[in-house]
């Protein structure tokens, strides 16, 4: 009787779902390579055309940066006025997403979606007012540079020199309906940067030499393309009978070891989304790492790997035992795992020849079941 109860339940929270679903709003995101390439002024063109087809669509913010092309772009567009907040002693001004959920247009346009909100903000970040927005009816439209998506911030960082702090999850991208590249030739982008379409005079011999060289703007390109492509593809597959398609399931394997590093959890999702799977994060807690026994600052990494790993879309795993080996191969077993990603084994005296025994047989384990071992530094 209790199991007939539980399907039933089951089945009616299906049901609501599917219901939630078809009520949230649909979800366009523009993507560039890098600032300056018309993402703001394509955005306010689209509003432009659907206003011409009878589409209530509502400014709920931009930022032109002072571009006349694009601010004259605004005449004619109803504008929500935005929320006056003080900082630091300071007037400054946010998307008042109270005002734009009551106006409830049929389409907003919400620019910088990689923004952090100033503090007294409803949400601490603008890809959280867009969820909201979406999860009361409104369809979105919102675009981001390639540098600010979490899973490739690591590359794109690399190839600038530039730190990137503020982040947008690749869940995000995944919910979006319609992903758009906006793109410009790294002569063309240098040109505009001249003209001082982009930033004033002062600023452009240093932008020009340094985030702005041929270089960094042609491998950006190179991403910004290439992802757009990947979740262009996988939204096809998706729309398809996935019958045919062959599995693949992802597992990241993180400690509470301060040196674990946050780019196993990264290539599991990157591999993940090359793949349209699913990846998880697998946390074994040792007898030793208890929570009376085991620092703070352990504890907060771990926790910085579980957000980390429910950002990029993944699900996190945790497991107490003594034997993390046997804990992975179980969950490899269970989830039908393809790909693990570790971090560098340690091996120390005095009870290295028991560790390179237990990991040879490890790797025998996943060779008989033909699983994929990436171990990263």
């Amino acid at each position: 009787m209790n199991d007939t109860y539980y399907d039933n339940d089951k089945a009616a929270q299906h049901f609501l779902d599917i219901i939630r679903k078809q009520r949230r709003g649909k979800l366009k995101i523009y993507i560039g390579m890098i600032a300056g390439v018309g993402k703001t002024f394509r955005m306010l063109k689209d509003a432009h055309h659907m206003q011409q087809q009878g589409i209530d669509v509502q400014i709920a913010f931009v930022e032109t940066h002072k571009r006349r092309e694009t601010e004259n772009l605004l005449n004619g567009l109803t504008v929500i006025p935005r929320r006056k907040l003080f900082y630091k002693g300071k007037q400054l001004e946010e998307m008042d997403l109270d005002n734009v959920i009551m106006q409830h247009p049929e389409v907003v346009i919400v620019d910088e979606l990689a923004h952090t909100n100033l503090p007294g903000s409803k949400n601490t970040k603008r890809w959280q007012d867009v969820e909201q927005l979406l999860n009361v009816g409104i369809n979105v439209i919102t675009a981001v540079n390639i540098q600010h998506i979490e899973s490739i911030s690591e590359e794109a960082g690399k190839i600038t020199g530039v730190e990137i702090r503020e982040l947008v999850p690749d869940s995000i991208l995944s919910e979006a309906e319609e992903i758009v590249n906006i793109d410009l030739t790294a002569e063309e982008l240098r040109q505009r940067l001249c003209e001082g379409k982009i930033y004033g005079k002062a600023k452009v011999e240093t932008a020009l030499n340094h985030f702005f060289s041929t270089e960094n703007i042609l491998k950006l390109r190179s991403l910004a393309l290439g992802e757009v492509a990947l979740r262009v593809a996988n939204k096809a597959q998706n729309d398809l009978s996935r019958t045919n398609v062959e599995s693949h399931s992802i597992l990241a394997c993180i400690s509470s070891n301060a040196l674990t590093p946050r780019h196993i959890i990264r290539r599991a999702a990157r591999i993940a989304a090359q793949h349209n799977s699913t990846f998880c994060t697998l946390y074994v807690r040792r007898p030793s790492e208890s929570p009376d026994r085991v620092s703070l600052a352990s504890q907060r990494h771990v926790l910085n790997h579980f957000q980390l790993t429910i950002e990029l879309g993944g699900e996190v795993i945790q497991a107490s035992s003594s034997d993390v080996i046997k804990e992975i191969e179980a969950l490899c077993i269970q989830r039908n795992i393809t790909t693990v990603c570790i971090g560098r084994p340690s091996f120390k005296m005095p009870s290295t020849i028991m560790k390179i025994r237990k990991y040879r047989k490890f790797l025998q384990f996943l060779a008989k079941k033909r699983i994929d071992l990436i171990i990263l530094a």
